[in-house]
């Protein structure tokens, strides 16, 4: 039996594992990605403040995978025949009994015109790297900064991080009253975070605010980002020397670029609760992959919901433990939507921490919790810390 994993990060790496694991000799498991590293990406907001290099949040794929019994190939993937069950990729192609799909997102620079020349985005190794860059020159001339998320973005909760995360970095330069600093964002209030917001959530985020002096603007889009201007899409024209956002994201073109594959009109694949595609049963989609229609009304601007990396780890695990079912036969699969998952975050806020808790990720929930510690952000280091050694030593199948 050949499974074929495409996409190695949280779900794909996940999957790999545990269907190697459970299935042994039974199953020959392969990974194809075009990096060779695992990285940690929720670490990456602290790479421009130089709190985190590149190398201690990522791992080499190849001897994690390989201790694991996992053939790792390093290519790109272009095409996926559903039909004839095959992948073709710059190097080759590789036929699959079964196909996990987890490549993760491609990034909409083009949301808005000046994104892609203006703004900066963080969610990348180059891209954090190229933002330590900017700093650097922005502390010998500092002015107003803007740092927020796009229409249709979904990953509110980094570029939180990301601002409070600035705001104690303008403190350490010694340069904070120089800077008026901006958030902007398409949630309808403070704290929404793609997920209909958490009890207590918006007073707490206001309170954050006003203590740290951030203005901010809710319910925006963005029109155009210049090099020293965001123009919002009330018309509001916000100066800026340095430029942050979250843009939206879009499914991959290896996924556009395989017909039958992509329902959805943004290039990620609608699913069934089990993870399998909804016409071909042999084909799973795990992580940022999966098409998650937002589950509240929407606002004047669209914005979109959360994928992260616990969900992300969630559906590797979900799949692998399905394909596992499908292959000895078994036809009771596990289902668990997206927002059936629980609601587990730290959010870093400048060496302080939001802990958030919840049943479920979407409403309704049982019990949704979020509780500051302003002391220190102990449990984000701890969780980051925990996560490279679970991933390290391909512990995949532990919490």
């Amino acid at each position: 039996m050949k499974v074929v994993v495409i996409g190695g990060n949280f779900a794909g790496f996940t999957a790999a594992i545990q269907i190697k694991r459970k299935l042994k000799d039974k199953a020959e498991v392969l990974l194809i990605d075009r990096s060779d590293n695992f990285l940690f990406v929720p670490s990456l907001i602290w790479v421009p403040t130089k709190r985190r290099e590149i190398k201690d949040i990522t791992i080499p794929r190849r001897p994690v995978l390989e201790k694991r019994g996992v053939k790792f190939v390093k290519t790109v993937a272009e095409k996926i025949d559903p039909l004839a069950r095959v992948v073709h990729t710059q190097d080759g192609t590789f036929e699959y009994d079964h196909l996990i799909i987890a490549t993760g997102p491609k990034v909409n620079y083009d949301i808005a015109p000046g994104v892609r020349e203006h703004g900066y985005y963080i969610g990348t190794p180059d891209g954090a790297m190229k933002t330590r860059e900017k700093l650097e020159t922005f502390k010998k001339d500092p002015g107003a900064i803007v740092i927020g998320a796009t229409q249709s973005a979904g990953c509110m909760g980094a570029a939180y991080e990301f601002l409070f995360n600035i705001e104690k970095w303008l403190r350490e330069q010694k340069i904070r009253k120089k800077v008026d600093l901006y958030w902007v964002t398409p949630e309808p209030y403070l704290g929404h975070f793609g997920i209909d917001g958490m009890p207590l959530g918006e007073t707490m985020l206001k309170s954050f605010m006003k203590m740290f002096n951030i203005h901010y603007r809710t319910n925006v889009g963005v029109s155009e980002v210049k090099k020293d201007e965001v123009i919002l899409s009330t018309g509001e024209r916000l100066p800026s020397k340095f430029t942050m956002l979250m843009p939206s994201f879009l499914g991959v073109d290896l996924i556009t670029q395989s017909p039958g594959l992509a329902a959805a009109s943004n290039g990620f694949i609608d699913v069934l609760p089990s993870y399998r595609h909804q016409q071909f049963d042999n084909v799973w989609v795990a992580g940022l992959a999966v098409n998650v229609a937002a589950p509240f009304k929407q606002g004047e601007i669209a914005f979109g919901v959360p994928k992260t990396g616990y969900p992300s780890d969630e559906t590797g695990k979900i799949v692998a433990e399905n394909v596992v079912r499908s292959i000895k036969g078994n036809t009771k699969l596990i289902e668990k939507t997206w927002g059936q998952i629980p609601g587990l975050c730290v959010m870093d806020a400048g060496r302080k921490e939001v802990l958030i808790f919840s049943n479920h990720l979407f409403k309704p929930r049982a019990f949704a919790i979020m509780l500051p510690n302003v002391f220190n952000d102990f449990g984000k280091v701890l969780l980051e810390k925990y996560f490279l050694w679970k991933m390290r030593h391909g512990y995949a199948g532990l919490p």
